[in-house]
Protein backbone atom coordinates (compact mmCIF):
# COMPACT_ATOMS: atom_id res chain seq x y z
CA UNK A 1 0.00 0.00 0.00
CA UNK A 2 3.00 2.51 0.86
CA UNK A 3 4.30 1.44 -2.51
CA UNK A 4 1.16 2.83 -4.24
CA UNK A 5 0.93 6.19 -2.52
CA UNK A 6 5.07 7.13 -2.09
CA UNK A 7 7.15 8.34 -4.74
CA UNK A 8 9.56 5.51 -6.02
CA UNK A 9 12.53 7.73 -5.25
CA UNK A 10 11.28 6.88 -1.34
CA UNK A 11 9.80 3.28 -1.86
CA UNK A 12 13.33 2.37 -3.29
CA UNK A 13 15.46 4.15 -0.35
CA UNK A 14 12.95 3.02 2.32
CA UNK A 15 13.53 -1.28 0.87
CA UNK A 16 17.34 -0.34 0.37
CA UNK A 17 18.32 1.41 3.90
CA UNK A 18 15.41 1.10 6.22
CA UNK A 19 14.68 4.92 6.99
CA UNK A 20 14.70 7.95 4.62
CA UNK A 21 17.47 10.76 5.03
CA UNK A 22 16.06 13.78 5.43
CA UNK A 23 15.28 16.07 2.54
CA UNK A 24 12.69 18.34 0.52
CA UNK A 25 9.97 15.95 0.75
CA UNK A 26 6.86 15.95 -1.07
CA UNK A 27 3.32 15.68 0.73
CA UNK A 28 2.63 12.12 1.11
CA UNK A 29 6.68 11.56 2.24
CA UNK A 30 6.18 14.11 4.89
CA UNK A 31 3.14 13.08 6.60
CA UNK A 32 4.55 9.18 6.08
CA UNK A 33 8.25 9.62 7.21
CA UNK A 34 8.91 13.05 8.78
CA UNK A 35 6.60 14.50 11.48
CA UNK A 36 8.99 17.28 11.79
CA UNK A 37 8.86 17.87 7.98
CA UNK A 38 5.20 18.01 8.61
CA UNK A 39 5.16 20.18 11.28
CA UNK A 40 7.46 22.90 9.16
CA UNK A 41 4.63 22.12 6.37
CA UNK A 42 2.40 23.44 8.26
CA UNK A 43 3.67 26.70 9.56
CA UNK A 44 4.67 27.44 6.38
CA UNK A 45 1.30 26.99 4.62
CA UNK A 46 -1.88 28.47 4.65
CA UNK A 47 -4.76 26.10 6.62
CA UNK A 48 -6.67 25.79 3.49
CA UNK A 49 -3.50 23.93 1.83
CA UNK A 50 -2.70 21.73 4.97
CA UNK A 51 -6.24 20.55 4.97
CA UNK A 52 -6.36 19.65 0.99
CA UNK A 53 -3.36 17.95 1.58
CA UNK A 54 -4.07 16.11 4.03
CA UNK A 55 -7.52 15.05 1.97
CA UNK A 56 -5.72 15.17 -1.10
CA UNK A 57 -3.38 12.38 1.30
CA UNK A 58 -6.40 10.44 2.44
CA UNK A 59 -8.09 9.63 -0.91
CA UNK A 60 -4.31 8.32 -1.96
CA UNK A 61 -4.38 6.16 1.26
CA UNK A 62 -8.28 4.99 0.66
CA UNK A 63 -7.79 3.98 -3.17
CA UNK A 64 -5.05 2.27 -2.48
CA UNK A 65 -6.76 -0.06 0.77
CA UNK A 66 -9.64 -0.67 -2.02
CA UNK A 67 -7.40 -1.96 -4.93
CA UNK A 68 -5.89 -4.13 -2.42
CA UNK A 69 -9.11 -5.25 -0.19
CA UNK A 70 -10.51 -6.68 -3.49
CA UNK A 71 -6.68 -8.31 -4.59
CA UNK A 72 -6.88 -9.86 -1.58
CA UNK A 73 -10.28 -11.20 -1.80
CA UNK A 74 -10.37 -12.65 -5.51
CA UNK A 75 -6.61 -14.31 -4.28
CA UNK A 76 -8.65 -16.15 -1.09
CA UNK A 77 -11.64 -17.54 -3.17
CA UNK A 78 -11.79 -19.80 -6.84
CA UNK A 79 -11.86 -17.98 -9.77
CA UNK A 80 -15.33 -20.10 -10.41
CA UNK A 81 -16.49 -17.82 -7.43
CA UNK A 82 -17.77 -14.62 -8.85
CA UNK A 83 -17.43 -11.07 -6.68
CA UNK A 84 -19.84 -8.90 -6.30
CA UNK A 85 -18.80 -5.83 -5.25
CA UNK A 86 -22.04 -4.31 -2.94
CA UNK A 87 -21.59 -0.47 -3.67
CA UNK A 88 -24.92 0.56 -2.48
CA UNK A 89 -24.71 4.34 -0.71
CA UNK A 90 -20.69 4.39 -2.06
CA UNK A 91 -19.51 7.94 -4.38
CA UNK A 92 -19.50 6.97 -8.69
CA UNK A 93 -15.99 7.71 -7.96
CA UNK A 94 -15.48 5.00 -5.53
CA UNK A 95 -16.80 2.30 -7.94
CA UNK A 96 -14.46 3.91 -10.47
CA UNK A 97 -11.34 3.20 -8.74
CA UNK A 98 -12.76 -0.42 -8.21
CA UNK A 99 -13.49 -0.76 -12.04
CA UNK A 100 -10.05 0.33 -12.34
CA UNK A 101 -8.46 -2.13 -10.28
CA UNK A 102 -10.49 -4.71 -12.07
CA UNK A 103 -13.87 -5.45 -10.99
CA UNK A 104 -16.51 -5.73 -13.12
CA UNK A 105 -19.47 -6.94 -11.40
CA UNK A 106 -21.31 -4.54 -8.81
CA UNK A 107 -24.75 -4.95 -6.78
CA UNK A 108 -26.83 -2.31 -5.55
CA UNK A 109 -30.36 -2.39 -3.60
CA UNK A 110 -31.43 1.08 -4.49
CA UNK A 111 -33.31 0.86 -8.34
CA UNK A 112 -32.81 4.83 -8.53
CA UNK A 113 -29.02 4.59 -7.11
CA UNK A 114 -28.60 2.05 -9.35
CA UNK A 115 -29.90 3.91 -12.68
CA UNK A 116 -27.89 6.42 -12.25
CA UNK A 117 -24.21 4.91 -11.77
CA UNK A 118 -25.48 2.92 -15.14
CA UNK A 119 -25.60 6.04 -16.64
CA UNK A 120 -22.84 7.24 -15.20
CA UNK A 121 -19.78 4.49 -15.60
CA UNK A 122 -18.54 2.53 -18.30
CA UNK A 123 -21.03 0.21 -20.30
CA UNK A 124 -19.04 -3.40 -19.52
CA UNK A 125 -20.26 -3.35 -15.88
CA UNK A 126 -22.60 -5.89 -15.00
CA UNK A 127 -25.62 -5.01 -12.74
CA UNK A 128 -26.71 -6.88 -10.25
CA UNK A 129 -30.10 -5.65 -8.35
CA UNK A 130 -29.68 -7.28 -4.60
CA UNK A 131 -32.09 -5.33 -2.68
CA UNK A 132 -35.95 -6.46 -2.27
CA UNK A 133 -37.43 -5.44 -5.56
CA UNK A 134 -40.84 -3.32 -5.80
CA UNK A 135 -42.84 -4.07 -8.73
CA UNK A 136 -43.20 -1.02 -9.43
CA UNK A 137 -39.67 0.08 -10.17
CA UNK A 138 -39.10 -2.79 -12.58
CA UNK A 139 -39.39 -0.54 -16.06
CA UNK A 140 -36.51 1.74 -14.75
CA UNK A 141 -33.44 -0.82 -14.38
CA UNK A 142 -35.21 -3.26 -17.06
CA UNK A 143 -33.39 -2.26 -19.77
CA UNK A 144 -29.89 -2.96 -18.31
CA UNK A 145 -29.86 -4.87 -15.33
CA UNK A 146 -27.85 -8.33 -15.60
CA UNK A 147 -29.25 -10.25 -12.24
CA UNK A 148 -31.84 -9.87 -9.82
CA UNK A 149 -31.39 -11.30 -6.88
CA UNK A 150 -34.05 -11.12 -4.25
CA UNK A 151 -37.25 -12.11 -6.32
CA UNK A 152 -39.76 -13.46 -3.72
CA UNK A 153 -42.83 -13.80 -5.64
CA UNK A 154 -44.17 -15.19 -8.62
CA UNK A 155 -46.19 -11.56 -9.30
CA UNK A 156 -42.40 -10.03 -9.46
CA UNK A 157 -41.67 -12.54 -11.71
CA UNK A 158 -44.78 -11.70 -14.27
CA UNK A 159 -43.57 -7.90 -14.01
CA UNK A 160 -39.83 -8.53 -14.67
CA UNK A 161 -41.27 -10.75 -17.80
CA UNK A 162 -43.15 -7.85 -19.02
CA UNK A 163 -40.45 -4.97 -18.39
CA UNK A 164 -37.98 -7.60 -20.43
CA UNK A 165 -40.30 -8.30 -23.36
CA UNK A 166 -40.45 -3.91 -23.68
CA UNK A 167 -36.58 -4.49 -24.45
CA UNK A 168 -36.64 -7.79 -26.04
CA UNK A 169 -34.16 -9.08 -23.84
CA UNK A 170 -33.54 -12.58 -21.16
CA UNK A 171 -33.68 -10.73 -17.24
CA UNK A 172 -31.09 -13.84 -15.35
CA UNK A 173 -33.24 -13.98 -11.65
CA UNK A 174 -32.62 -15.87 -8.52
CA UNK A 175 -35.30 -16.73 -6.07
CA UNK A 176 -34.48 -15.30 -2.87
CA UNK A 177 -35.05 -18.22 0.37
CA UNK A 178 -35.50 -17.53 3.18
CA UNK A 179 -32.69 -19.25 5.63
CA UNK A 180 -32.69 -16.49 8.36
CA UNK A 181 -34.51 -16.60 11.76
CA UNK A 182 -34.75 -13.31 11.53
CA UNK A 183 -38.33 -11.65 11.11
CA UNK A 184 -36.49 -8.28 9.05
CA UNK A 185 -35.36 -10.95 6.47
CA UNK A 186 -37.39 -11.46 3.01
CA UNK A 187 -37.61 -14.50 1.09
CA UNK A 188 -39.77 -17.53 0.24
CA UNK A 189 -40.44 -20.94 1.80
CA UNK A 190 -39.18 -24.33 0.92
CA UNK A 191 -42.85 -25.15 -0.27
CA UNK A 192 -42.95 -21.43 -2.00
CA UNK A 193 -39.92 -22.59 -4.51
CA UNK A 194 -41.81 -25.21 -5.29
CA UNK A 195 -44.71 -23.82 -6.11
CA UNK A 196 -43.50 -21.02 -8.33
CA UNK A 197 -40.96 -23.34 -9.69
CA UNK A 198 -43.31 -26.12 -11.41
CA UNK A 199 -46.39 -23.32 -11.65
CA UNK A 200 -47.72 -23.66 -14.78
CA UNK A 201 -47.84 -19.94 -15.06
CA UNK A 202 -44.14 -19.63 -14.89
CA UNK A 203 -43.88 -21.50 -18.28
CA UNK A 204 -45.43 -19.27 -20.03
CA UNK A 205 -42.59 -16.28 -19.16
CA UNK A 206 -40.30 -15.91 -21.80
CA UNK A 207 -38.43 -13.22 -20.70
CA UNK A 208 -36.93 -14.28 -17.64
CA UNK A 209 -34.83 -17.33 -16.74
CA UNK A 210 -34.24 -18.60 -13.00
CA UNK A 211 -30.51 -19.31 -12.71
CA UNK A 212 -30.49 -20.26 -9.06
CA UNK A 213 -31.24 -19.39 -5.15
CA UNK A 214 -29.83 -16.17 -2.98
CA UNK A 215 -30.41 -16.37 0.61
CA UNK A 216 -29.19 -14.02 3.43
CA UNK A 217 -27.84 -15.75 6.66
CA UNK A 218 -28.47 -13.99 10.49
CA UNK A 219 -26.24 -11.86 11.42
CA UNK A 220 -24.65 -13.54 13.54
CA UNK A 221 -20.53 -14.09 14.26
CA UNK A 222 -22.12 -18.11 15.42
CA UNK A 223 -20.10 -20.15 12.94
CA UNK A 224 -22.51 -23.26 13.69
CA UNK A 225 -25.99 -21.22 12.71
CA UNK A 226 -24.39 -19.83 9.76
CA UNK A 227 -23.14 -23.49 8.87
CA UNK A 228 -26.48 -24.60 9.50
CA UNK A 229 -28.14 -21.80 7.10
CA UNK A 230 -25.78 -21.91 4.23
CA UNK A 231 -26.08 -25.85 4.53
CA UNK A 232 -29.93 -26.13 4.08
CA UNK A 233 -30.02 -23.21 1.15
CA UNK A 234 -27.45 -25.62 -0.53
CA UNK A 235 -29.30 -28.76 0.34
CA UNK A 236 -32.25 -26.84 -1.44
CA UNK A 237 -30.31 -25.87 -4.50
CA UNK A 238 -28.80 -29.36 -5.68
CA UNK A 239 -32.74 -30.93 -4.91
CA UNK A 240 -34.37 -28.49 -7.38
CA UNK A 241 -30.98 -28.33 -9.81
CA UNK A 242 -31.45 -32.25 -10.45
CA UNK A 243 -34.65 -30.87 -12.35
CA UNK A 244 -33.01 -27.67 -13.42
CA UNK A 245 -29.81 -28.20 -14.77
CA UNK A 246 -29.22 -25.10 -16.51
CA UNK A 247 -29.36 -23.84 -12.42
CA UNK A 248 -25.73 -22.63 -12.16
CA UNK A 249 -25.94 -19.60 -9.54
CA UNK A 250 -26.33 -19.85 -5.54
CA UNK A 251 -25.44 -16.80 -4.11
CA UNK A 252 -24.91 -16.82 -0.11
CA UNK A 253 -22.19 -15.08 1.27
CA UNK A 254 -21.18 -11.71 2.27
CA UNK A 255 -18.39 -9.37 4.16
CA UNK A 256 -18.50 -11.67 7.52
CA UNK A 257 -19.45 -14.82 6.59
CA UNK A 258 -18.75 -15.03 2.55
CA UNK A 259 -16.01 -18.09 3.66
CA UNK A 260 -18.38 -19.97 5.46
CA UNK A 261 -20.69 -19.60 2.37
CA UNK A 262 -18.43 -21.09 -0.54
CA UNK A 263 -17.33 -24.12 2.16
CA UNK A 264 -21.01 -24.86 2.06
CA UNK A 265 -21.39 -24.31 -1.92
CA UNK A 266 -21.93 -20.84 -3.18
CA UNK A 267 -20.99 -19.94 -6.48
CA UNK A 268 -21.40 -16.32 -5.86
CA UNK A 269 -20.84 -13.80 -2.75
CA UNK A 270 -21.52 -10.47 -2.16
CA UNK A 271 -18.70 -8.52 -0.30
CA UNK A 272 -18.83 -4.41 0.23
CA UNK A 273 -17.87 -3.46 3.45
CA UNK A 274 -14.59 -5.24 3.11
CA UNK A 275 -14.00 -3.85 -0.18
CA UNK A 276 -15.32 -0.39 0.35
CA UNK A 277 -15.28 0.26 4.21
CA UNK A 278 -18.36 1.12 6.14
CA UNK A 279 -21.24 2.49 4.13
CA UNK A 280 -21.94 6.36 4.14
CA UNK A 281 -26.12 6.02 4.54
CA UNK A 282 -27.61 9.58 3.46
CA UNK A 283 -30.46 10.81 4.64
Amino acid sequence: ILKTVMPNSIVSELQTTGFVRPRRYDEVSILICDLVGFTSFCDKNQPELVIETLQNIIKLFENAFLEFNLEKIKTSISEKIVLVAVSKTKPIADLLEAYEAGQRVFGENKIQEMVTKHEALPKDIEWHMIGHLQRNKVKYMAHFVDLIHGVDSLKTLKEINKQAHKHDRVINCLLQVRIAKEETKFGLTPADISDILYSEELKTFTNVKICGFMGMATFTKNENILNEEFSELETLYNHHKKQHPDFSILSMGMSGDYKLAIKNGSTMIRVGSSIFGARNYLT
